[in-house]
């Protein structure tokens, strides 16, 4: 009997069943014959070298990576050297964007720029204070929350007070910038307003009439441009907080019940200072949302092909929930260069190991409830068919498994070993799995040792007919 392993269930306290998503495994939705989806190991983070401070974000400026770290705009090479190029302060991300000669960095309600060899800050009183940040026609726009305020054309440390625009349809703050195809989306908290370039002596943006979304942003960096649009986190007034897609003048949602439930968990006050990155890489298109204590990933490839959303979450624990060190990912030198969460290191994001930055982090994954009717089974063994033999010379790891007949309490760990480098052949069986007089959930988890590739668990099963 075959189970599916790509996402598992769970049930809790309320008397709701819960879906159990992969931790640290990424679903790959790909026939092989043995499947038509498997989970591999996600990507581990490799440390290259280290910085001034905790990395705040970074971007790739005409072939160069580009950091803020600490309070220091930091200029990496492609070997790890550091140099850093002055202080933009403050604390927190920050926003990077770029015109054709400038660097901008929006730090802590200020403003700068690098031109290749100076770093200024823009002081216009003017100015205010910068909530976010773009770059568009020849302008930088920023925004304090409640104007559109635009840099001269002839000179971007220069703002005209005359020249500010507003989102004003709803009365909420504006929270986030985001650039689309030329046009400007002010991403407020319960609602997101388009503009498009007209030109004028005054605010050179026009609001774009029947384009508005009755749906909003929950923080400045709870947004991120995801295949020519703007994937985000956030709610209309008087809902709950999901995911969604803005596209066409409408918002997709792209969030599961469980999504929803588990952004519930979280205070406002939290969700609002989420990060969203994006990174479409190898046949993927992931979303990445970063929460206080995990990382969800919305993978927009596979859920086309799955006809369903297809999410997993990371993170840098043994077992259960931590925050995911790997952050600020940015395509540079041939590969996604990152930084350290909790240190001040940086690195590249590598496929060959599982750990992050040096430290050992767990995977785990669930099945689907195993149900015959209402008749008991006497379960003779569980086979997960994988890709073994593929671990560090020397590491003979260990796979743990259990099971629950309630979906709360589980069953003590049974453990197997996975498999030494080259023994690629090796079957990850558990025999003598007792039995189940209604359900059953059987739960899978390792470490960054066994570096395993999953593509279904077989069961030998036996009917108890009486």
């Amino acid at each position: 009997m075959q189970t599916p392993i790509l996402s598992g269930i769970y049930s809790d306290a309320t008397s709701d069943y819960r879906t159990q998503y992969p931790r640290n495994l990424v679903p790959v939705a790909k026939k092989t014959g043995i499947s038509d989806g498997y989970l591999r190991p996600a990507d581990g983070a490799v440390s290259t070298g280290a910085g001034p401070g905790i990395g705040r974000g970074g971007i790739n400026w005409n072939g160069a990576l580009y950091r803020v770290m600490g309070a220091s705009l930091v200029k990496i090479t492609y070997n790890g050297v550091v140099t850093n190029l002055g202080d933009v302060g403050g604390s927190g991300p920050v926003r990077f964007d770029y015109s054709f000669d400038r660097l901008a960095i929006a730090s802590s309600g200020g403003l700068f720029y690098w031109d290749g060899t100076t770093l200024v800050r823009v002081t216009d009183p003017d100015l205010g204070n910068v909530v976010d940040m773009l770059w568009v026609d020849g302008y930088f726009m920023t925004t304090d929350g409640t104007f559109l305020i635009v840099t001269e054309l002839n000179d971007p440390m220069a703002v005209n007070p005359l020249k500010y625009g507003s989102s004003e349809s709803d009365p909420d703050p504006v929270l986030a910038l985001r650039k689309v195809r030329k046009e400007i989306l002010a991403l407020n908290r319960y609602t997101i307003e388009y503009f498009q370039n007209v030109g004028g002596s005054n605010f050179p943006f026009q609001r774009v009439d029947g384009a508005m979304i009755q749906k909003g942003v929950i923080g400045t960096r709870a947004c991120v441009n995801f295949l020519e649009n703007v994937a985000f986190v956030g709610s209309g007034r008087n809902e709950a907080p999901g995911v969604y897609l803005a596209s066409g003048g409408g918002a997709t949602k792209l969030s599961t019940r469980e999504i929803d439930i588990i952004l519930a968990e979280y205070t406002e006050s939290e969700l609002a200072s989420i990060v969203m990155e994006a990174r479409v890489d190898r046949g993927h298109q992931h979303i990445l949302i970063r929460l206080p204590d995990q990382t969800l990933v919305f993978d927009g490839v596979a859920s086309f092909v799955a006809g369903e959303p297809v999410w997993f979450a990371l993170s840098s624990s043994v077992v259960g929930k931590s925050l995911y060190r790997p952050q600020s990912l940015v395509w540079a030198y041939d590969g996604w260069q990152c930084e350290d969460a909790t240190s001040t290191a940086i690195g590249v994001m590598s496929d060959t190991v599982s750990t992050h930055f040096g430290a050992t982090v767990g995977w785990e994954f669930g099945t689907a409830i195993l149900y015959n009717e209402g008749n008991g089974v006497v379960i003779h063994e569980l086979e997960l068919v994988a890709l073994p033999g593929r671990t560090a010379l020397g590491i003979d790891p260990t796979i743990w498994t259990s099971y629950s007949l309630d979906g709360i309490t589980w069953s003590q760990e049974r453990p197997r070993q996975a498999g030494k480098q080259g023994q690629t052949l090796k079957r990850l069986a558990w025999r003598r799995q007792g039995h189940m007089r209604n359900y059953r959930i059987q739960k899978f988890r390792g470490t960054s040792d066994a570096r395993i590739t999953f593509a279904r668990l077989e069961m030998a099963v036996e009917p108890l007919n009486g």
